[in-house]
């Protein structure tokens, strides 16, 4: 029997499956320095200072400081860090100025960029019937405000489960768990689908809970081979993912 005549839902990641980011990271820290009159930072350094600054806060504050903290204190010291590794120490108010931008411009659609085969992708399912939810290691304002400006709203999904909102992230199964019980009408894991683009965060923990999982290859990684020999099912894009369950190849 066919896995989609199985289905009941579908469940999907959004960074690197739905949606992507626009140019780097430098590109948006250099805007907002030079905005405020400073001059541009170098890129590479911001870059590497935002990594390590980003590690550190998600392992002190995990889920961008759920009830420890307010989103934008999070990111605020995220910030502050990133420029002071990087050989940056602005004065407060300077400093102020240049984070305010930065967090209004990751907060709005600016940034970011939909994959063109996401919305028809969505549609597709919707129409075959099938509940859609959205699971991302994202904070609130992806849900709020980032993904409505991007025109994928809730006439595209049907519920979402952010780890800056539940104070669970993945690839904690019980992020999976809870996208179950979202999913209501006692869907049970075996008539669950997820798609995301990381074996350790998608694949293995979806398929931990009991749901059927594959992966997509949107940039040519070098897992991907590994992903296949691991007996993952890795398609480079959603087109593919929607033809492949039309087929009825994809078996339960």
């Amino acid at each position: 029997m066919s896995l989609l005549s199985k289905l009941r839902c579908i469940t999907v990641d959004v960074t690197g499956t739905l949606i992507a980011y626009k140019g780097e990271l430098g590109d948006y820290y250099c805007m907002a320095a030079k905005a405020v009159g400073l001059p541009c930072p170098d890129y590479t350094r911001v870059h590497e200072g935002f990594k390590i600054a980003y590690t550190d806060m998600a392992q002190k504050y995990p889920c961008f400081g759920f009830s420890k903290m307010p989103n934008i204190a999070w990111w605020k010291t995220c910030v502050r860090d990133s420029f002071v590794k990087a050989g940056y120490d602005y004065d407060e108010e300077t400093f102020e100025k240049v984070f305010r931008r930065i967090y209004s411009t990751f907060g709005s659609a600016a940034p970011y960029s939909v994959f063109q085969d996401s919305r028809p992708f969505l549609r597709w399912a919707r129409e075959k019937g099938l509940v859609v939810g959205l699971v991302s290691n994202a904070e609130y304002r992806y849900q709020e405000v980032i993904l409505p400006a991007l025109g994928l709203n809730k006439g595209e999904w049907d519920f979402g489960v952010f780890s800056g909102m539940e104070g669970i992230e993945k690839p904690d199964p019980r992020i999976y768990k809870l996208a179950l019980e979202r999913a209501g009408n006692n869907i049970r894991p075996q008539e669950v689908l997820h798609i995301g683009d990381s074996m350790r965060k998608d694949y293995a923990p979806a398929k931990s809970t009991g749901m059927h999982a594959l992966l997509l290859d949107r940039f040519k990684t070098e897992a991907a081979k590994d992903w296949r020999e691991a007996g993952a099912v890795v398609l480079p894009d959603l087109v593919a993912v929607q033809q492949l369950l039309e087929s009825d190849k994809l078996k339960c």
